[in-house]
């Protein structure tokens, strides 16, 4: 069974308004990931042409495979920590290459902080070389574990840069730093988006050590015990992908934005434990619960301060929990 993203893009399209990137040329790195697919979809919607860039180390060709005979899509695979001459003119530069699984932090460090120091400074060379607005999807992990809940942009974080985390953390802490610095010496127009859990079609299934929700949602359809780390207390937000890329794009396109650095996600805290429950609830389930010890430096709260989305982007999440869940357990029951 095929799943239908219509819905998605219809109601991304319908929430961005009179924003629009007709005839804009865009640059997705990371553009068969999860979100970027997402993003190559909805550009290609408003009018863009876009040229997706990735190795597949974390992204999956079936996220792109309905857009390759597209007119207006391009696709290279390579691998944005290395050069990659552009000699297309670009308006715009979407950096969203990067592993953000925590089974991956411990597999791929090196990728995942590659991908965010010498690939974003290939990015923002590609960005100043056309003069091209440059987007960076930073993460809420740059906070580590926050002393401040709900978590402003002000807020310079608790993070541990030799922990087992401190390869993504740190690296997109670093890849923000970059991007300020190509914004203050070369006056090139950046915008970072703080990204928070995110969820939807396309997220990919990574087993026991992957993203909650899909591990979740696959232990309950399986009848598998459904594996909590700790007692389940430490709390989430999560932001349906509809939401998100709404977001992400708003913040692309405003000169509002020009400069900002900008949460983008879900107000609504959960314990994962009642997460568990509810998505055994959703898909009725036979699935127990099971509890495994908390790993190192997991954040214990996760909760975004998104004033300045609703005051800069006029941005805020729309879907609620159980209506993006039911959402994706129909897309992971369509993958088989």
């Amino acid at each position: 069974m095929t799943f239908d993203t219509t819905k998605e893009l219809d109601t991304i399209r319908k929430n961005l308004g009179q924003v629009s990137f007709e005839e804009q040329r865009v640059l997705v790195t990371g553009g068969a990931g999860f979100l970027g697919s997402w993003i190559c979809d909805t550009l290609l919607a408003s009018g863009a042409r876009v040229t997706c860039v990735d190795n597949f180390a974390s992204g999956r060709k079936e996220n792109i495979r309905h857009l390759m005979d597209h007119e207006r899509f391009r696709f290279i695979e390579h691998d944005i920590s290395t050069p990659l001459p552009v000699e297309t003119r670009l308006d715009y530069v979407f950096h969203m290459a990067s592993r953000a699984s925590p089974f991956e932090f411990e597999h791929y460090p090196i990728q995942i902080l590659k991908a965010n120091t010498t690939g974003i400074l290939v990015a923002l060379g590609i960005a100043k070389k056309h003069g091209a607005k440059l987007l960076y999807t930073s993460t809420s992990e740059v906070y580590g574990n926050p002393d401040i809940v709900p978590t402003p942009e002000t807020y310079h974080g608790n993070v541990n840069p030799i922990g087992p985390r401190g390869c993504y953390d740190e690296a997109k802490r670093c890849g923000e730093a970059y991007v300020m610095a190509y914004r203050k010496q070369h006056k090139l127009d950046t915008r970072i988006a703080r990204i928070f859990n995110t969820y939807g079609p396309r997220i990919r299934l990574d087993g026991i050590y992957g993203r909650v929700i899909p591990r979740f949602i696959g232990q309950a359809l399986n009848g598998e015990p459904v594996t909590v780390f700790g007692n389940g207390s430490q709390t989430r937000s999560f932001t349906y992908v509809t939401d998100q890329i709404e977001g992400l794009l708003r913040l692309a396109s405003l000169d509002a934005a020009r400069g900002q650095v900008i949460n983008i996600g879900n107000v609504n805290e959960i314990t994962v434990l009642a997460l568990a429950k509810k998505v055994i609830e959703i898909t009725g389930s036979s699935s127990t619960i099971s509890f495994y010890p908390l790993p190192e430096d997991d954040p214990l709260r996760r909760r975004p301060d998104v004033t300045r989305a609703k005051q800069v982007l006029g941005w805020e999440p729309k879907v609620p929990l159980e209506s993006g869940l039911l959402r994706t357990i129909e897309w992971i029951r369509s993958c088989g």
